[in-house]
């Protein structure tokens, strides 16, 4: 899986910003000040003063503070989306589209975008209505790999829990990584983490 590709198509398909651009770089120091300060105490200067730049340019790139918000939000799913499709098309079988799914999942959380998740999290309420259904709505694209995933699984007689409430579980395991997981301190990698999680749900490596 190419990931500088698939990054680069979406793009040019304006679906995400281009991290090395003004706005890019906006809304991932946007992630960092949602996660560590809050949204709510986070300040349109504070903002602009993570990017160098004047408050009032801010609003060459989005007319208020809670459409960055919803732009951290948005692209972050577009992202990781795309990042597990791939991964899922990639893989032959139903166990290793899963395997590929939580490797994802564990990225996405540990990785790169690790803020924006958390922001995606903890800062949902901070949404109006019809932002919340904007995403909401790009969400339901990114669970239906999972659960397509976990039906599949459990078709083959491969998985005896409901998908619907595995997935929900695997959520709030996978999530809350970010909170012990450390592999600098000569812990696993995320491919072990990811090993870890399969064998936990009764799939052995290889098989």
């Amino acid at each position: 899986m190419n990931q500088s590709k698939i990054l680069k198509d979406l793009i040019s398909d304006n679906l995400v910003s281009d991290p090395n651009g003004a706005r890019g770089r906006l809304l991932k120091e946007a992630a960092r000040l949602f996660r560590d300060k809050g949204y709510e105490r986070t300040t349109v200067r504070d903002l602009a003063a993570a990017v160098g730049i004047q408050s009032g340019s801010l609003f060459h790139h989005f007319r208020t503070k809670e459409e960055i918000l919803k732009a951290v939000m948005v692209e972050t799913i577009r992202l990781n989306t795309a990042l597990m499709q791939a991964a899922v098309d990639a893989a032959p079988t139903s166990q290793e589209k899963l395997r590929a799914l939580v490797r994802a999942e564990l990225e996405s959380v540990n990785g790169q975008t690790g803020e924006a998740m958390a922001v995606l999290v903890f800062e949902w309420r901070s949404l109006a209505e019809e932002s919340q259904a904007d995403v909401l709505e790009l969400r339901d694209i990114y669970e239906k790999l999972w659960l397509d995933t976990l039906e599949s699984l459990r078709q083959e007689g491969r998985l005896l829990a409901d998908p619907f409430v595995v997935r929900r579980m695997l959520t709030g395991a996978l999530s809350w990584t970010v909170t012990w997981y450390r592999p600098e301190r000569g812990g696993l990698t995320l491919d072990g983490l990811t090993d870890q999680t399969m064998a936990m749900m009764g799939f052995a490596a290889g098989t």
